[in-house]
């Protein structure tokens, strides 16, 4: 099976495939992007020249003729298309492209600007234009580099062409290039993973860097107020509630909106956080996730396929890891939080649990040694809380869901449902369905793969959360309050919860499989996209987080 790609390459893949031919396949390939101090500042550097400013010449022009800028050509026979910065008339059009960086070292073009505008200058010879060269202006070095179009050039340019089209050509992004100096800066790092694949696809045998994006951490914005509405100013999310304005953030700032009960989020705003990349998610009142909006979808066709292919045929595979990291992970923190210790037998009973899980041939069997672990885990859970009353509440009813009876199990279940919407969120930035899962089954609109994903996560975030914030006092009995619907929070206790499970999700770990440190945050989409490369064949396995 082979894919439709456009009849025309652009000249700027071009300069990305020379570049990286795995970055070349997930920008125009699988349109994955992100923005980096780079990139941004590429973007600044060429505010002066996006605009055209004019005709070009009649092919047979030999005079001096106006600078003209941003210039689109396109040919069908070289298969390009490409807007030129600028192009100069003296005799013969020069076509030259800005970079905001500097030269080589040597005072030469790197390879990647060459074939960029070796491309340019092909596409105005083709237009009927004498080319002799092209130049590349270079901002940093303040240098001007001429490139030679000749009959090798023309050579070079085409064997580019036609391996870019033949990577396109293929349902799978090349490998990440190797311990290469190009990945630390590229804007692209934390969507490609390269040295977390290469470790995993035994390319590499040292531990992975900490390649992820330099642009400053978005975090979510949280809207409790009811009546509120959340628009837009300039660019800046404005939250207000009748002619009071509660919040104004900055929209680079968002990573995504949570809009709880009966708050408006006008259509302008909508368009706004679209455009950057943050999908609002509505909730109920008390924390349950009723839908969310985003912009277009993931256009990398192959990850849905593969997606549906794993989940049609089970996903028992994928599924394994998740479930024997979770009851690991469950282990881990009764051993670090037990006032009494845990016996050692139940300690016993969850490690070989988790080891039948890593082979379980049906799902019903893995779910088994899921639920059996669970009881054994809660049995011992109440202990961890300090205020007896509060813990004696939990020994007394157990773990119970809807409705919850006591206070954990309300702070418990509010915690998986708030890991639940940020894994939902990060399965829409990766371009996973969220619908579509390994192990819980795709019935009743539950966000299927979410809920997968987010297992291994249930001790390290929702569960240490609730700990945390009723052992430092953040959460009483006063935070609560009885109903005929169980056990809810009061609107003072809501937002004291949600601003302890943040703190933890900005806590760092040491990644058990890379070694480098990372937010539990961050450690969410590194698992989706590690879960995304499995499911389109770039890697063997999926790994589990467990921490020690």
């Amino acid at each position: 099976m082979t894919t439709e790609r456009p009849e025309l390459l652009p000249a700027r893949m071009l300069n990305q495939f020379t570049y990286c031919p795995r970055l070349f396949y997930l920008e125009w390939v699988n349109s994955e992007w992100s923005s980096s101090d780079d990139t941004a500042a590429g973007d600044f550097d060429h505010r002066a020249i996006a605009a055209p400013s004019g005709p070009l010449p009649d092919e047979d022009f030999k005079g001096i003729w106006p600078t003209t800028r941003a210039v689109t050509l396109s040919d069908a026979e070289w298969g390009i298309t490409a807007v030129i910065d600028r192009v100069d008339f003296d005799g013969v059009a020069v076509p030259v492209d800005y970079k905001t960086g500097g030269a080589q070292r040597s005072g030469n073009a790197w390879p990647a600007d060459r074939i960029q505008v070796l491309a340019q200058a092909a596409l105005l010879e083709a237009a009927g234009y004498e080319v002799t060269h092209g130049e590349l202006y270079y901002r940093k070095s303040h240098r001007r580099v001429d490139v030679a179009w000749d009959d090798e050039a023309r050579r070079d340019l085409q064997r580019t062409i036609d391996a870019a089209k033949h990577v396109a050509d293929q349902l799978q992004a090349p490998p990440p290039l190797e311990d290469s100096p190009k990945c630390p800066r590229c804007s692209l790092a934390g969507i490609c993973l390269p040295d977390e694949h290469n470790l995993l696809a035994a390319r590499r045998a040292r531990p992975a860097r900490r390649l992820v994006p330099t642009d400053p951490e978005q975090r979510p914005v949280y809207v409790l107020e009811q009546g509120a509405v959340i628009g837009v100013d300039g660019g800046r999310l404005v939250i207000s509630q009748g002619s009071e304005q509660l919040e104004s953030i900055r929209l680079i700032d968002v990573s995504q909106v949570n809009a709880y009960g009966n708050v408006q989020v006008t259509t302008q705003a909508l368009r706004k956080l679209w455009a950057h990349g943050a999908p609002v998610l509505w909730l109920s009142r008390s924390g349950w996730l009723d839908g969310w909006s985003q912009g277009q979808p993931s256009k990398n066709v192959e990850l849905r396929r593969a997606q549906l292919n794993a989940h049609v045929a089970g996903g028992l595979g994928h599924a394994r890891p998740m479930i024997s990291a979770k009851i690991r992970n469950q282990r881990t923190l009764l051993m670090r939080n037990h006032p009494e210790g845990v016996p050692k037998s139940d300690l016993d009973t969850l490690l070989a649990l988790s080891k039948r899980c890593d082979h379980a041939e049906q799902r019903d069997q893995l779910m088994g040694f899921e639920g059996t672990a669970a009881r054994l885990y809660f049995g011992h859970f109440g202990a961890l809380i300090r205020d007896t009353e509060i813990s004696a509440t939990f020994a007394a009813h157990g773990r119970t869901r809807r409705p919850p009876r006591d206070p954990i199990n309300a702070a418990l279940s509010y915690a998986y449902a708030l890991l639940t919407k940020d894994v939902v969120a990060t399965c829409l930035g990766v371009g996973l369905d969220p619908y579509l899962g390994m192990l819980h089954g795709s019935r009743f609109g539950r966000p299927s793969l979410a809920l997968d994903l987010a297992e291994e996560f249930r001790p390290l975030i929702a569960e240490s959360t609730v700990l945390r914030a009723f052992n430092n006092g953040e959460l009483s009995m006063r935070s609560f309050r009885q109903t005929a619907s169980g056990t809810l929070f009061t609107e003072n206790g809501k937002k004291a919860f949600i601003q302890a499970y943040e703190r933890r999700m900005e806590d760092q770990l040491k990644h058990p499989v890379f070694g480098y440190a990372v937010s539990y945050r961050r450690t969410l989409e590194v698992q989706a996209r590690i879960l995304a490369a499995v499911l389109v064949g770039e890697m063997d396995r999926y790994v589990g987080v467990v921490t020690r």
